[in-house]
């Protein structure tokens, strides 16, 4: 794979043989980011998990103290006083029934994340075609699926981000922008790791956090020692 000029300039800011600790790949990381515009900055676990079986599965998530610089936007599948609440803690969109067509034959998916009443699951388990794959499907771990639906959208909205293990046993989570000070990016990745390591499933036998690789959307990975974690 041919890398543009601004990719070959960034990676030689990086050490290819060098395990960073956290605070040092972040400076590392945030001199690699070079696009025009403002790149996310996202960090990506590899884990000794084998997420065939039930037991090793990790699901959850975290609120980041600094957010993630982006705006999101929710739907909420609700009923009743319910959608009064849900549009009141602002919601973006907020429906029931007549938004399955809208997203099954039209395609309609201009939103991040989708919170459920328990109640409105029927419902939405009719789009599981859809939102699964897009890893938009409401789940009560996430917090996504809950008759609390106003700490759910002020979560989300205050930086709630979702992390689970793909089809690799790999956990991909943004953790900001390159734009957020070390500091707040800091914040950020020790809230995250610390909900990952507490997430770590009673049933794995042998290493937990096999490798730890920070990168921003268009820049080179940079390897963080796990040691810390």
């Amino acid at each position: 794979m041919k890398h543009g000029k601004k990719y070959v300039a960034a990676a030689k800011e990086v050490d290819r043989a060098n395990y960073y600790e956290p605070a040092d790949a972040i400076s590392v990381v945030k001199k690699t980011a070079v696009a025009k515009f403002d790149e996310t900055v996202e960090v990506h676990i590899r884990t000794g998990c084998d997420g065939r079986h039930a037991e090793q599965q990790i699901r959850g998530a975290v609120v980041l103290p600094n957010g993630t610089g982006k705006t999101v936007k929710v739907l909420v599948f609700a009923k009743g006083d319910k959608v009064n609440e849900a549009e009141a803690a602002g919601a973006d969109y907020v429906g029931g029934d007549e938004l399955i067509p809208k997203i099954q034959n039209d395609g309609w998916l201009d939103f991040d994340v989708v919170v459920a009443t328990p109640d409105m699951m029927g419902v939405v388990g009719r789009l599981g075609k859809v939102l699964g794959p897009k890893g938009l499907m409401p789940n009560p771990k996430a917090g996504t699926v809950t008759m609390d639906v106003t700490k759910a959208i002020n979560d989300i909205k205050a930086g709630k981000i979702e992390y689970r293990l793909d089809k690799s046993n790999i956990i991909h989570c943004p953790i900001g922008k390159a734009s957020f000070t070390e500091e707040q990016l800091n914040e950020n990745m020790n809230a995250l790791m610390e909900a990952i390591v507490k997430a770590r499933p009673s049933a794995l036998k042998g290493q937990y956090l096999k490798s730890i690789t920070l990168a921003t959307t268009m820049g080179p990975g940079v390897r963080v020692s796990t040691a810390k974690y």
